[in-house]
C-alpha cells in the first residue's frame, strides 16, 4: 500500500466494523473541514465565530480539531452564520 487512501480501502474491504467507523469519521471531518474553510474564507476567528453562535471560543477549537464531535443542535448553530446547509442525501 503506497498511500492512506490505498491502506483505507483495504481496511474498508476487509472489514465491516472498522469500514463503517472510517466511513463515519471520514464523514465528520468533511463536514467540519467545511465548517473550518467557510470560517477562514470569511476571515472569522475562531472566537467571532463563537460569538455568533453564542459559545465559548474553546468548543469551537475542540470541535476543529476534532478533540470532540457536535451533536446537531451545535453543528446547526455554527454552521447558520457561515452560511452553510447541512444536506442529507441518500
Amino acid at each position: 500500500m503506497r498511500t492512506w487512501n490505498d491502506y483505507k480501502n483495504h481496511v474498508k474491504s476487509i472489514d465491516s466494523k472498522n469500514r463503517k467507523t472510517i466511513e463515519e469519521v471520514e464523514s465528520i471531518a468533511s463536514i467540519v473541514g467545511a465548517v473550518i474553510e467557510q470560517r477562514n474564507k470569511l476571515g472569522l476567528s475562531q472566537r467571532e465565530l463563537a460569538s455568533l453562535c453564542g459559545m465559548p471560543q474553546s468548543s469551537v477549537a475542540r470541535i476543529e480539531s476534532f478533540k470532540t464531535i457536535p451533536n446537531l443542535e451545535t453543528l446547526l448553530k455554527i454552521m447558520k452564520p457561515l452560511g452553510l446547509k447541512l444536506t442529507v442525501s441518500k
